[in-house]
């Protein structure tokens, strides 16, 4: 299937997403990847991965980039050569890709009752209070990806998911919250939009300067 949806999330910010059906022969041969990425494609063992990361490079060429437009800073972080920003993301049969005049960061996870079996790892459970079996594994994965976005975006060893990183009180209507990070003696604020793309959570954080 080709490009499957995109989220504008605000003036400046759009999501895009692929819905990976094909196989990673017919991804190869419909990109053009530079050395270092053959090279890394080369190293991955899982096929799911290997699509994941195909399909980024689908993505970016269907809105006018393509391999070559993408870097990665020592630390693994991406970047783009005009200077926008970019984030990365994919899960089973998702990729996607968020560009922004801002910084942000993106997860994307889909919705398994394992996320809530080991929420009690990374979330306050107060979260999951009077809801739902099934709203219990949403609100939590909303909580995993805004915890994997705000570490995206700071990209510092060291921060813990549940000892530094602290999402307010939400309602899965909402659709929007915010959150802190407690780390190296400073509180950095954060703002989160969250949406539900097929059996997927969708989660775009930005720093609240």
């Amino acid at each position: 299937m080709p490009f499957y949806t995109s989220i504008q999330i605000n003036a400046t910010t759009t999501a895009y997403f692929w819905h990976i059906t094909e196989d990673v022969t017919s991804l190869f041969r419909a990109v053009s990847l530079k050395d270092t990425s053959l090279f890394r494609l080369e190293g991955m063992k899982s096929k799911e991965h290997q699509k994941g990361f195909l399909a980024v490079r689908m993505l970016l060429q269907h809105i006018g980039y393509n391999d070559y437009d993408l870097t990665y800073t020592e630390t693994g972080k991406p970047i783009l050569n005009d200077g926008k920003n970019i984030s990365i993301s994919h899960s089973h049969k998702f990729s996607c890709i968020c560009i922004s005049n801002q910084i942000m960061g993106v997860d994307i996870e889909i919705l398994k009752e394992k996320t809530l079996k080991i929420a009690p790892r990374f979330l306050e459970m107060k979260h999951l209070e009077n809801l739902s079996e099934f709203e219990k594994i949403m609100k939590a994965t909303i909580i995993w990806g805004v915890k994997e976005s705000i570490f995206k975006i700071k990209n510092e060893v060291g921060i813990s998911f549940p000892e530094h990183i602290f999402e307010n009180e939400f309602c899965l209507s909402d659709e929007k919250c915010s959150a802190e990070l407690h780390f190296n003696n400073t509180i950095e604020k954060f703002n989160f939009h969250f949406y539900k793309v097929e059996d997927y959570i969708f989660v775009c954080v930005f720093p609240n300067n």
